[in-house]
């Protein structure tokens, strides 16, 4: 039999109306009328008042809860959550107790699937970092072996393979340093060191040490400041001149070759805007939300072949925002990629050190 609040209501007033004619019964002098109409009133205000009671009070609130962790179990977290949003403060104690289990089973919910998430990202992350260690390890330890194999007695050959390896390793050191680094900064062991500087001769600087790189591409570095003038900021020089590295040297790497490289910077009465624009093949627009993930590459076997570890904008993200300012993405395919970011200007000292 199926129970609900129609049903226990129709049975509790049938036994109310029953007992109270019965009592009203022994009465002497009351007709049968009289009992009638006391047995149709007891019954219908009975059944009102208990299907009343039962329905808004007890049964809609367990069918509610039932409905909602109905929704749960099905992943549909939206839907009870707009169930739960339905709900106000109220003094009926079913009601809250609903209340405090489906926040708290939403709340299971989605740390189980922040859990879910964490793990993939931690099978992912480990398998591109086993692969970018194995690369350049296989390459130095199949050099070193083709030497011990008898080629170090060709002085020529000897010389070559050593040279290969010892790229190979530089590589791989590069990765781990980088891997230490972007670690750090996540962890916030990295602090900030904050200074007046110019970085306009900052950017100077950076083109010097990738002049010779810019130079085998036949791309050119040049500097835009339409404002003409120093341009002084408050950061953290070194952290920002690894930026300026970073941007630049992806620039030179995925530019068009005999194309160029500018840095243009745009200033109001607080910040300095600093853009890297290149005019290389671009970055699709499917590519664009992921480009700042570790190891996240968008043509991985072009990449690999021009080098890098995959993480300096990942680096570059995380200075950044140890810098209070993001950055921003703008590429268009065939036309060219732009990054943007701002730091204080020194003076104003916005930013305060952390």
């Amino acid at each position: 039999m199926l129970i609900n609040s129609r049903a226990v209501a129709l049975l509790l007033a049938v036994s109310v109306a029953a007992i109270t004619t019965a009592f009203l019964s022994l009465v002497e002098g009351i007709n049968t009328f009289a009992l009638l109409v006391a047995g149709c009133l007891s019954f219908a205000s009975c059944f009102i008042l208990t299907f009343i009671t039962l329905e808004f009070l007890i049964f809609r609130e367990i069918k509610n809860l039932y409905q909602a962790i109905d929704e749960i179990n099905r992943e549909d977290f939206k839907a009870a959550a707009e169930l739960l949003g339905k709900y106000e403060t109220s003094s009926n104690p079913l009601k809250r107790a609903n209340q405090q289990i489906m926040a708290y089973a939403l709340q299971k919910q989605s740390e189980i699937e922040e859990l879910k998430k964490m793990e993939a990202f931690r099978r992912e992350f480990i398998a591109d970092v086993s692969h970018e260690l194995k690369t350049p390890l296989f390459a130095a330890q199949g050099f070193v072996l083709t030497l011990l194999d008898g080629a170090i007695d060709d002085e020529t050959v000897r010389h070559k393979f050593l040279k290969k390896a010892a790229r190979s390793l530089d590589g791989l050191s590069m990765l781990v340093q980088d891997l230490l680094t972007l670690t750090q900064l996540e962890s916030g062991q990295i602090t900030m060191q904050f200074e007046d500087f110019d970085i306009c001769q900052l950017t100077e600087h950076v083109f010097e040490q990738l002049e010779e790189k810019a130079a085998k591409r036949g791309i050119a570095l040049l500097i835009e400041n339409a404002a003409g003038e120093k341009l002084r900021v408050y950061a953290d020089y070194n952290r920002i001149g690894q930026v300026m590295t970073n941007l630049v040297s992806n620039a030179i790497k995925y530019g068009n070759e005999g194309g160029h490289v500018r840095v243009i910077f745009m200033s109001d009465a607080q910040y300095v805007q600093i853009a890297v624009a290149d005019d290389g093949p671009g970055i699709p627009r499917e590519h664009q939300r992921r480009i700042f993930e570790r190891f996240y590459r968008i043509e991985k076997s072009r990449s690999r072949k021009q080098g890098g570890s995959g993480l300096g904008l990942a680096i570059v993200k995380h200075i950044l925002e140890k810098h209070h300012t993001d950055i921003a993405l703008h590429s268009e395919v065939g036309v060219g990629t732009t990054f943007t970011f701002r730091l204080p200007k020194s003076g104003a000292q916005l930013l305060a050190a952390s």
